[in-house]
């Protein structure tokens, strides 16, 4: 019997590796154009205004980096929402307690960052409870329509298409339709918005795209708000769908590795049946 665990290993390993290298591939020659225009834009700059020096320029930058971080947009003006309005706290909250962590915006006040972390030591838990609940009963609806198809007069076509429909009908809720409100609301593309949907409903939550901080539109109050409900259904299906899927991976790997030899089997068989039958030996008492 082989084990599977030292290829799983090696496998894991590989894949790192590999998407290291497509990574890199991809984004590494982006990166330096970004770089050379961002220079370009800075020295364009400084001939344009004279009386401002490169030193000067540098801290200004620098100013805005450290804004940045603690989650001021540049762009925000008097009119803007407040980053901590209740709908955008409830967000954040959100955001916590399921681990998504964006990380563009954070509490920057010392009481709010301990908070914060006694509101995570407990949330979290909570939280996990609350999704296992809920994919409990979304997984109990699977089995629902398992035995449904299993029934007398359904064939394998039909079982097929019912678990094909379970399927597609959360990924038309969770990754196909939410990409096309956030294009509306927010202008991005539609690539941008699915990127961002399964990015967070994930956890991965980069933070490179978030809903509702453009500061030139207009949200409504419960967009945000509406988005957190979102994530946590969302949270859900798609950790069903990877919780089943990791146990296809495994069953497979199992049969693969740990399939038996059936033609030693066969063969002892065969020359079972084909051994006359022994004599039985009646010992007297």
């Amino acid at each position: 019997r082989i084990s599977w665990t030292p290829l799983l290993v090696l496998g894991y390993l590989f894949y790192l590796l590999l998407g290291a290298m497509v990574f890199q591939l991809l984004e590494k020659q982006a990166e330096t154009h970004s770089w050379d225009q961002f220079q370009l834009e800075k020295l364009k700059f400084l001939q344009n205004y004279t009386c401002v020096d490169r030193q000067a320029l540098e801290q200004f930058v620098q100013v805005l980096m450290e804004a940045w971080e603690k989650g001021v947009n540049p762009e925000r003006n008097s009119t803007s929402p407040s980053n901590w309005d209740f709908s955008n706290s409830f967000f954040f909250a959100g955001t916590v307690v399921t681990t998504i962590g964006y990380g563009n915006r954070s509490p920057s006040t010392v009481a709010g960052q301990v908070f914060c972390v006694f509101y995570a030591l407990f949330g979290v838990p909570l939280n996990l409870a609350f999704l296992n609940q809920l994919g409990k009963g979304l997984n109990a609806r699977l089995i629902t329509l398992e035995r449904w198809v299993q029934k007398p007069g359904h064939d394998q076509v039909v079982q097929t298409l019912a678990v094909a429909v379970f399927l597609t009908t959360g990924t038309l809720l969770f990754l196909v339709f939410p990409p096309l409100v956030f294009s509306y609301v927010e202008g991005w593309s539609y690539g941008e918005g699915f990127y961002f949907t399964f990015i967070t409903l994930s956890t991965i939550g980069f933070g490179d795209y978030v809903v509702g901080t453009n500061p030139n539109k207009h949200y409504i109050p419960l967009y945000r708000s509406l988005t957190a409900i979102w994530i946590v259904f969302g949270l859900a299906w798609l950790a069903l769908v990877f919780n089943v899927g990791a146990e296809l991976m495994e069953k497979f790997l199992q049969l693969k590795w740990h399939k038996p030899d059936l033609s030693l089997a066969e063969g002892a068989t065969t020359k079972l049946e084909d051994e006359p039958e022994q004599p039985r030996v009646h010992i007297p008492t």
